[in-house]
This record gives C-alpha cells, structure tokens and sequence, in this order.
C-alpha cells in the first residue's frame, strides 16, 4: 500500500512541518487519520509529514465563535459535549455520519476539508455556518472564507500551506436560530450522494430574518444555494414558500451521474432533503409546516 514511500517524518511544530513538505519538490503530502491518502493510493508521494503531534487537536470557544484544530478526529468532534448543543449539534451529527466508527476514530476535520471531495460530510454544514479556514505556510496564518477554499473536484487553494484550524462564527441572536443536517448514502456508513446543511432565523411573527442552504456532492464543490436562501429572508414561513425555494435549491445543484447514482436522481434528492432541513428548522423554531 505505501511501498512506493521513502521518509515518514513526525515534526512537532507547524514551521519544521512546512520546512519538511517544501523540501519535497511536491512528492510529500501532510497526512494525520490517513483515511483519504491510503484509499487514493497516489504512486507520486514519496514522504509523508505526520501533522498529530502540532497540538491542532482542540475545540475552543471564544467570544465570537469556535476554533477547531485541523487534528481533531471525527469521533472528538462527534462527541463533544460542547459541539452537541452548538447550533442544535449540526457539526457532531455530521461527523457521526463520517463511515464507520473505526474511520470516525482516525478521520480528522482538516482531512475531510483539505480532501475536498464534493461529498464531504463536514463541508456543506461549516458553509452554512460561514466557517472559515486559517492556514499556515512560510509567510504566517491567514484566513480563507471556506466559501473560497474549495477550487474544484479534490482540489483547494491550500497550495503548501497546512489547514491548522476551523472558524465557526457565532449564529445571529434573536427569535429563534435552528440547524439541521440530512445526508443520504446508499448505507449508513458510505459516502453522501447528496447532503443539506440549512439554518433559518425565525422572528416571533414566524418571518424568515436569515437564511442559509448548503449542498454536498451536487456540483464540483459544496455549495451555498444562496437563490434559494434569498426566496425565504422576510418571508412568513409557508407550505407554498417551501416548496418554491425547495424547487429554487434544486435547480442551482450542478450534480453529475457516476456509479453511486444518476444526476437527475441527485438533483431531485437535493430537492427533498432541502425540504426536510427546512422543515426540520421550521418546527423546531415552533412553526410546522
């Protein structure tokens, strides 16, 4: 499986790590759980730079948001007793549907991220939270709207810098703000053929004051359905408004046929879990429909 690797090398700080992959000429590659890297089976690496010893394993809160380490597992993330009430546990019920719980044990957060498949689980939830990734390379640590880190199919605008964390804003205050994650795969522990991540801020008039949408593995990235979040802000919260901004989530998917499932079948189950996230929010901001 690693046969064609020549060096594993184990840094203990984020600067020694980057001097080690800039040596490579582009043959090393960061690795942390290893789950992606084993499965791609890329012939071209020659070294790996083991990242679990940089101290990127940590969920922090701070006064504006949440920090996450790019280290941490699925299986921490899942668990967090601070991630299950975070935005009605959107982040922990979507690392809990990452595979199997062996995978979920060596997975970690900046690994689904820094993948970048279409389908990754994390993604389409951190999207619709606003997250933003830091990362680190031999200039310092920057900041990049995860909107703008996913630059097509397995590929990002990471270059060689290391994801070190996660930014997750806080959710605007006021009436009620409610989350929800659907995901649908062929089994409980495979990868999505298509995931909705929305939240919705409800005022007491049962009005929409905010709005997000977010799909996965519909298009060549994650995507903000931001036509149809814009068809629900100032809207009472209707039957008839669901749908059309259901209809709306639909059409702004870019999905393509493979062999877990057609694009029209996509498409059409972009529609439905949509409706189901928002109807999930809709009744959990006690208005049903």
């Amino acid at each position: 499986m690693f046969d064609h690797v020549e060096a594993f090398y184990r840094p203990s700080t984020v600067p020694e790590a980057l001097r080690l992959l800039a040596k490579g000429a582009g043959r090393g590659r960061f690795v942390a759980g290893g789950t992606d890297v084993v499965v791609q089976a890329d012939r071209s690496i020659r070294f790996l730079v083991d990242v679990t010893r940089l101290g990127l394993d940590y969920i922090h809160q701070r006064r504006n948001g949440w920090l996450i380490g790019a280290a941490t597992t699925m299986a921490g993330l899942e668990n967090s007793p601070a991630m299950l009430e975070f935005a009605n546990g959107i982040l922990a019920r979507a690392a809990s549907t990452c595979g199997s719980v062996q995978n979920r044990n060596m997975a970690t957060v900046g690994g689904n991220l820094a993948n970048a498949s279409p389908a990754a689980d994390l993604a389409a939830p951190l999207l619709a939270l606003d997250a933003e990734v830091v990362v680190g390379d031999s200039r310092g640590r920057r900041k990049i709207p995860l909107a703008d880190f996913f630059s097509g199919p397995r590929r990002t605008t990471l270059g060689k810098a290391l994801l070190v964390e996660i930014m997750v804003p806080t959710p605007p205050r006021g009436g009620h703000v409610e989350w929800s994650f659907q995901k649908l795969g062929r089994t409980e522990s495979d990868i999505s053929l298509v995931n909705v991540a929305a939240g919705l801020q409800v005022d007491l008039r049962g009005c929409c004051k905010w709005a997000r949408i977010a799909l996965g593995a519909v298009g060549p990235t994650p995507l903000r359905a931001r036509t149809a979040e814009g068809r629900l802000v100032g809207q009472r919260l209707e039957r008839d408004l669901l749908e059309r901004v259901c209809d709306a989530a639909a059409r702004e998917a870019r999905p393509i046929t493979d062999l877990r499932a057609s694009a029209e079948y996509r498409r059409e189950m972009s529609r439905v879990l949509t409706r189901r996230a928002l109807a999930e929010c809709a009744e959990r901001a006690g208005y049903p429909l």
